[in-house]
């Protein structure tokens, strides 16, 4: 049991990756994007706290849910209750996306000083980085707001030592 302080949930999403999703809203976010999608999710003080076991079950007792998805707010400065939280999620056959206005490379960096970044994306499947530029918005992009943003595949990603992406079908 962890708690989480999150902005909330929707239980059964598709807009936020593919099939039907758990999607989290976490609460506290550093990089106050100019035309933010969430920006009430901003607030470090904001929100409420959950308990990342609550929402597990939850998430467990819909037999549609493909996986979760981590967003924000921004997910990896909580990295330690989500980390274990995308950790059990995978044990039980669902997968992980999370969005992070931080870049891959910028992750990676900060996992030297706070190692459950790491924990978080060694447990995360695709990662949607980088911040929302509103000047590079594309209403044509899947699961993503702006041009600049990229979809990763973690586990090949930290394989080969740099970001590998790919586009959602």
């Amino acid at each position: 049991m962890s708690k989480l302080r999150i902005a909330g949930i929707i239980s059964e999403s598709v807009v936020d990756g593919p099939g039907v999703r758990y999607t989290i809203f976490t609460q506290g976010c550093p990089h106050n994007c100019e035309g933010c999608h969430n920006p009430q999710t901003h607030d470090f003080e904001g929100g409420y706290f959950a308990d990342t076991d609550d929402l597990f079950d939850e998430m467990m007792a819909d037999p549609l849910i493909r996986g979760v998805t981590l967003s924000g707010g921004e997910p990896f400065e909580q990295p330690r209750p989500l980390a274990e939280l995308a950790a059990r999620v995978h044990a039980a056959g669902k997968d992980v996306i999370a969005y992070s206005g931080y870049t891959y490379e910028e992750l990676l960096d900060k996992s030297h000083k706070e190692p459950a970044i790491m924990d978080l994306l060694l447990n995360t499947d695709t990662l949607i980085d980088g911040q929302f530029v509103r000047e590079q918005m594309d209403l044509e992009l899947k699961f993503r707001g702006s041009a600049n943003q990229r979809v990763i595949d973690v586990k090949r990603s930290l394989e080969k030592g740099q970001a590998v992406t790919f586009e959602f079908e």
